[in-house]
């Protein structure tokens, strides 16, 4: 099956940059926590930054240090004002995933891109100049003061570029941040690019693909 979506959306960290906040707080806490405590260190660092989204909004590096703050505090480690700021510093020079690149570049003559990410107006640029294509439009939760998976901040979206989702694609590797409430709120087709870092289900109408690669076949290209 293809689609003719009027825009296509992208999530950004995870699905088209490398999201490294697990092994840049692996390497950083290494000296801190034991090896064989450090998944579930991790695990609990990206649990806690999802519940710290579902509020009301705040600066991404708030939500950066209250949930590292968080895990230390669940794991008895330590915890460094400086570890935030390490951690909050390495995002712009995260690269993109392998092809993705090229894919966008396949793309963007034929259906405008759009980025929504849980980012920051001042963070989001390094990392849209790493993905090379032209974009669009690149919408923050900064601008939408949601994160996602909130419904606020695709809605800000759709405000934007006064399309409604039923004329849209949305692309992610996340289910829980993305694609669920993709759904929810009737996308007309939703991509989910398996990087493996989320379990991947049938139940919310997505096509699933192993490769990037495999995107511009969706739309027909």
């Amino acid at each position: 099956m293809t689609f003719k979506p009027k825009f296509i959306s992208f999530d950004c960290y995870g699905t088209l940059i490398n999201f490294e906040m697990g092994p840049t707080a692996k390497s950083l806490f290494k000296d801190r926590v034991p090896a064989g405590r450090m998944p579930a260190f991790l695990d609990s660092f990206r649990a806690y930054r999802l519940d710290e989204v579902l509020g009301e909004w705040k600066p991404f590096f708030e939500v950066v240090k209250n949930s590292i703050r968080r895990a230390c505090k669940a794991h008895g480690i330590a915890y460094q004002a400086s570890d935030a700021v390490a951690l909050y510093e390495a995002i712009p020079t995260w690269q993109p995933h392998p092809n993705v690149v090229e894919v966008l570049e396949a793309i963007a003559p034929h259906v405008p891109l759009v980025i929504l990410s849980n980012s920051m107006v001042d963070l989001i640029p390094a990392s849209v100049a790493h993905l090379k294509a032209k974009f669009h439009a690149v919408y923050t939760a900064e601008e939408a003061r949601a994160y996602k998976p909130r419904f606020q901040a695709f809605e800000y979206m759709f405000d934007q570029l006064g399309c409604a989702p039923d004329q849209m694609m949305h692309v992610s590797s996340s289910f829980r941040y993305d694609l669920m409430t993709a759904s929810d709120l009737g996308f007309m087709a939703k991509a989910f690019i398996d990087r493996g870092h989320e379990p991947t289900s049938d139940a919310y109408g997505v096509s699933r693909l192993t490769d990037v690669r495999q995107l511009p076949g969706l739309l027909g290209l």
